[in-house]
């Protein structure tokens, strides 16, 4: 009789190489350690304490009644189409067509489909750090290369040099992929750096694939700085954005790819063959979301200003803690410990001594091992507690 538990014979065990070399540890792993425990102030992962608008909900509720349930176009209801093109037109000094819009099921799936548009088993794709871990297990999981180019930081800031993104290519090079504003950092890549990097991308026929999804999360400003604003329609761009952050809807796994219209059509079979497309009725909730969430968009990023000033005036004030410049968008703050080179460990040792919950710099990209990640994106009742919680361990 065969031995059932060989693990020549496992299920494991004749899954695709490439795919049983991802490493599954990540910050879920840490979060596991809480699940039971009431008193934890969880700041580890991307995702504020606000709920979701009730007019979104409404506006659900209605299309369900109005039996918006069936299967419907690959690309995305023409009306939310329009309406993220009409919101992307408003926002920019560009022209955004509708034919450019391809709706998702949240930003996930968004990086999903741009990298499988261009890239091929064996190519690489330049990832710009530290940066959030899914993209690099995305290439791995599609069986491409990861070359990491991690960004400068001094006391001005976080800095991309792009002789080091020059260098890192090659000419299997299909991607250089970039946050801004940037998860972990809160750092934008100015305008102009932008513009340099799709010089460099069309000299030598890469795509750029960005990811805004913190666009709208920018302190004291409506919005940030969008590579639609300098690119044209036919430039190999991809743009990934999400309803996630700024409408508070990280359940609802809404986002949006924006693309060279070209493109429409092989998005569309692409959809066809994963998701099949975005669940119908969540899609009205796009539609109010972008036409009647102004708003909340605008509390939203003055409550995560709030909640930023509360934590760095805490952390700047803590003996172990190097801050060397505030954020200027998005929802973290990612500081370094002095004394800490294992910040996998540093984190549960923070968490078991003062049940706050922050997310390992490790998983951020090499070079960040004595980080942590805080998102302060919770009430500054929730910041103040977590911040005399830590003063004691980081002093």
């Amino acid at each position: 009789m065969t031995d059932r538990t060989d693990s020549n014979n496992s299920a494991l065990a004749g899954i695709a190489p490439h795919v049983a070399a991802i490493s599954l540890d990540n910050i879920a792993n840490i979060a596991k350690q809480a699940f039971d425990k009431t008193d934890v102030l969880p700041l580890w992962f991307g995702e504020g304490d606000l709920q979701t608008p009730a007019f979104v909900g409404e506006a659900v509720a209605q299309a369900i009644r109005d039996g918006h349930v069936f299967y419907t176009y690959q690309n995305g209801i023409p009306e939310l189409r329009q309406t993220l093109a009409d919101y992307h037109t408003r926002l920019s000094s560009t022209a955004i067509g509708p034919e450019r819009i391809t709706v998702t099921s949240g930003g996930m799936p968004a990086i999903m489909l741009a990298v499988q548009l261009v890239l091929e088993p064996g190519d690489n794709i330049v990832v710009i750090d530290p940066v959030w871990p899914n993209i690099g297990g995305i290439t791995r999981l599609l069986g491409g290369e990861v070359r990491s180019v991690r960004m400068d930081l001094d006391d001005a800031g976080w800095a991309l040099d792009l002789e080091k993104v020059a260098a890192a290519c090659d000419g299997r090079t299909k991607a250089i992929f970039y946050a801004s504003p940037g998860n972990p950092t809160g750092a934008m890549i100015p305008l102009g750096v932008q513009q340099a990097l799709l010089a460099f991308a069309r000299q030598r026929g890469i795509w750029l694939i960005a990811d805004e999804v913190y666009y709208r999360l920018v302190f004291g400003r409506t919005a940030g700085d969008t590579i639609l604003d300098i690119c044209e329609p036919e430039d190999r761009v991809l743009v990934i954005n999400s309803f996630s952050k700024a409408w508070a809807m990280t359940g609802w796994r809404l986002g949006w790819l924006v693309h060279p219209p070209s493109l429409a059509p092989r998005l569309a079979m692409m959809v066809q063959y994963t998701t099949s497309g975005t669940t119908t009725f969540l899609q009205h909730a796009g539609i109010a979301a972008i036409r009647e969430g102004e708003g909340f968009v605008a509390h939203m990023n003055r409550y995560c200003q709030e909640g930023m000033e509360i934590v760095c005036d805490a952390l700047e004030q803590m003996p172990r803690v190097r801050l060397r410049a505030r954020p200027t968008a998005a929802m973290y703050v990612f500081f370094e410990i002095d004394g800490m080179a294992d910040s996998r460990a540093a984190c549960l040792d923070i968490l078991n001594a003062t049940q706050v919950g922050l997310a390992p710099g490790v998983f951020f990209g090499k070079g960040s091992e004595s980080f942590v990640r805080l998102c302060f994106c919770r009430s500054p009742d929730v910041l103040r507690a977590a911040m005399e919680r830590l003063r004691p361990f980081l002093s």
